[in-house]
Formats: structure tokens, C-alpha cells, sequence
């Protein structure tokens, strides 16, 4: 069984135990996810499949914080060439770790 779910504006094919990356989410470690932070969109259940406008009626998915952390480094750069404009800068985005525990239809 598996769902399609939508955390935080992005979509994500989520399955029972898996860990999913989002962006910074409110809320402690170890706190469960709100109903209404986590929209289905999809559930396939054993090949019956059933999809949603916008929702799926009666889906519901229970996630848990895990915890909070930073991503990878990016570096940007930027250069003009035979203008001497260089720029060198980093980004590291704020991430949340979410369990799924458990998917029901």
C-alpha cells in the first residue's frame, strides 16, 4: 500500500515506515503531524486504486516529527568574465525528518 501525500507544498509517494524530508515544519520532535499538514491525494491499496478531487474522502496519514535539521551545502557562484565580478555564496535549507507511521483508508 502506498499514497501520494502533499507535506509542506510538496508532493511525496510515501509507504508505511518510511522517512520522508520536508521543508522546516512547525512543531517539536516527536510531536505527530496535524491532519490538516498532510493532504492525500492518492491511495493504492493492494491495486485498487483511488484518487482524490483534491482529497481522498476518509484517507488519513499519521506522521511524527523526528527531528529538525540542515541540509546539504550549495554553493553558488556567480562570475562575469574579463569584468573581475566574482561572488561566492552558501545555502544550507532548513529540513524536517518525517516518519510515516501508519496509512488508512
Amino acid at each position: 500500500m502506498y499514497a501520494i501525500v502533499e507535506i509542506a507544498g510538496q508532493q511525496f509517494k510515501i509507504e508505511k515506515g518510511r522517512t520522508v524530508y520536508t521543508h522546516r515544519l512547525q512543531g517539536d520532535a516527536d510531536a505527530a503531524l496535524a491532519s490538516d499538514q498532510v493532504k492525500v491525494l492518492l491511495v493504492d491499496n493492494d491495486g485498487s486504486i483511488s484518487v482524490g478531487a483534491p482529497t481522498v474522502d476518509g484517507a488519513t496519514v499519521t506522521a511524527k516529527i523526528v527531528e529538525h535539521l540542515k541540509g546539504e551545502k550549495v554553493i553558488v557562484f556567480k562570475k562575469k568574465r574579463r569584468k573581475g565580478y566574482k561572488k561566492k555564496n552558501g545555502h544550507r535549507q532548513y529540513l524536517t525528518k518525517v516518519l510515516i507511521e501508519d496509512i488508512t483508508v
